[in-house]
């Protein structure tokens, strides 16, 4: 269900004060081999999975789409300029990450228009048995994020792959105990000093999503303060 993604939403506070995020188990991180990592735009996975790609060591890149949307009306710069600074913002994200040498499957959608047949088809080229696929999560409010967890869900059934989603936007416009959300498929990854470093510092790579890119309202920034908030936890959350 696509939601309204306004305002300032959930506080992290209030985030961090439900202690039923303390008492969630922990994700066996028992993977087969490099998991294949889906992001509708360039920086979902890093808020989402950058601590337990860092841990793992070894991960695949699906980017669905080049972020080119981001700032329609920008008056810095066009779509195509967006696009191509964010397929570096992704690139140097990685090199932080210690994933420098992943691979990054570019799969050419439009932002704000993904084609869920075509992805589901694509997906499940680059799936096998019991390999994971962490995307983000198909209640997420995104439409582009939704669509994209529609797809890696249709694409893990068809292959035998292990669909493990991850909440973006959920963390805004939902709240603690909310019951459109799967609170019971909750596991969480803690993340030890080194992960959380370098979460953070993949988080900072992204300027043109974390920082204005102008003084025109159109170029706000799009994950300010506050959002960037919900992604510094010294754990991460997943449905599996």
């Amino acid at each position: 269900m696509v939601r309204a993604i306004t305002g300032n939403g959930t506080t992290e506070e209030r985030w961090r004060a439900w202690t039923a995020m303390r008492q969630w188990p922990e994700l066996p991180l028992d993977p087969p081999g490099p998991p294949l990592v889906v992001a509708p735009h360039p920086d979902d996975e890093i808020l989402g999975v950058a601590g337990l790609m860092a841990m793992l060591g070894a991960a695949d890149l699906a980017a669905v789409t080049d972020g080119e949307a981001s700032h329609p009306g920008s008056a810095v710069h066009t779509p195509a300029g967006l696009a191509a600074i964010r397929r570096a913002e992704t690139a140097e994200a990685l090199l932080r990450l210690g994933l420098g040498s992943a691979a990054v499957h570019r799969l050419g959608h439009p932002d704000g228009g993904i084609d869920e047949d075509t992805l589901t088809g694509q997906l499940a080229e680059l799936l096998t048995p019991g390999r994971w696929c962490l995307v983000t999560w198909r209640g997420d409010g995104h439409p582009d994020h939704e669509a994209t967890g529609r797809a890696a869900a249709r694409a893990c059934a068809a292959t035998g792959a292990r669909l493990l989603e991850y909440p973006i936007w959920a963390w805004h416009w939902s709240y603690p105990e909310s019951s459109d959300v799967p609170w019971e498929r909750a596991r969480r990854v803690d993340l030890p000093p080194a992960a959380r470093s370098a979460k953070a510092a993949a988080i900072a790579a992204f300027p043109s999503q974390i920082a204005p890119l102008g003084p025109d309202p159109a170029d706000a920034a799009i994950l300010p303060p506050h959002v960037v908030a919900r992604f510094t936890r010294p754990f991460e959350v997943i449905f599996a």
